[in-house]
């Protein structure tokens, strides 16, 4: 009676502390959303993201300057500038939790950098940083995401820091 009594008490605390091994089709679904988000970025299928991601989707990172991110098309556009600086850049999942509307992510961003980022001049170099990101989902389409990640990693990779000296034009002396 004993060993059934220790199985009957395991089980009471995994559902207490929610674990089990029975997936959500709700949490399940956000998983793959967000998963087929990283698969689109890869592929730059801007087509494929405006299908998955809210048309006033909204981007917070304190890691990137510049005004706020408060819709797809402006995300588009600061993805743009990414492949701009480094044209084979790759978001590679490593680990996905999932809890009511939100999933958070482990990943890494590769990529060389063929193109300046900013002021910043071409290195040739190659990255390859972690980065956190959490996203909302709603309605069944990705509405938010938060996301940072090490720049000075990123920079020392690549070549970029400390940063180089860089002209900066002060206009016509008076």
């Amino acid at each position: 009676m004993r060993p059934v009594l220790s199985v009957l008490w395991v089980a009471v605390v995994a559902l207490a502390l929610g674990c089990s091994n029975i997936p959500c089709p709700e949490l399940e679904a956000n998983k793959d959303l967000v998963t087929r988000f990283g698969e689109l970025l890869n592929a730059a299928d801007w087509d494929g993201l405006s299908e998955i991601a809210a048309e006033d989707f909204v981007r917070h990172s304190d890691a990137t300057s510049g005004p706020p991110i408060t819709s797809l098309a402006a995300f588009i556009e600061l993805q743009e500038t990414y492949l701009a600086s480094m044209p084979d850049q790759k978001v590679t999942m490593k680990q996905m939790v999932a809890e009511g509307d939100y999933v958070a992510l482990l990943a890494t961003y590769s990529g060389t950098q063929t193109g300046p980022v900013g002021q910043l001049p071409p290195t040739g170099n190659f990255t390859e940083v972690q980065f956190l990101a959490l996203f909302r989902i709603e309605e069944g389409m990705i509405a938010e995401l938060w996301v940072e990640w090490d720049n000075l990693a990123m920079l020392d990779q690549l070549g970029l820091f400390p940063p180089p000296e860089v002209e900066v034009d002060q206009g016509e002396e008076i």
